[in-house]
């Protein structure tokens, strides 16, 4: 994922095409929960769907990284942070509503096939 950032920053100081820039996302979850592995399926066809392959996903289950709870002062799960494009930005829930995802993200139309 850093190398991801890294390369996103490098292109965007570089002014290059926005088309190859790749969305970086950190999904925080707990356990294998039905919520948690509902996110996890609903957010992956969001960008399977929608992003072309342009994206990197980590999960991050807290009861196996607890301090990341903390880090990230997290209150709610699932909780999604997108890391790139700037700014950063975050939602929580299941994901479900893939046109409320889309918006939020601002990838209406960017990627849509």
């Amino acid at each position: 994922m850093v190398d991801n950032l890294k390369r996103n920053i490098k292109a965007k100081l570089k002014g290059d095409d926005a088309e190859e820039k790749i969305y970086v996302f950190q999904l925080f979850i707990v356990g294998s929960s039905n919520v948690s592995i509902n996110a996890i399926k609903n957010f992956k066809s969001i960008c399977e769907t929608n992003l072309n392959n342009k994206y990197n996903l980590e999960i991050i289950d807290i009861n196996e990284q607890p301090q990341m709870a903390i880090t990230e002062n997290i209150i709610t799960l699932p909780l999604l942070i997108k890391r790139f494009p700037l700014p950063e930005e975050k939602m929580f829930g299941d994901f479900s509503n893939t046109q409320k995802v889309l918006e939020f993200l601002n990838i209406t139309t960017q990627y849509k096939k």
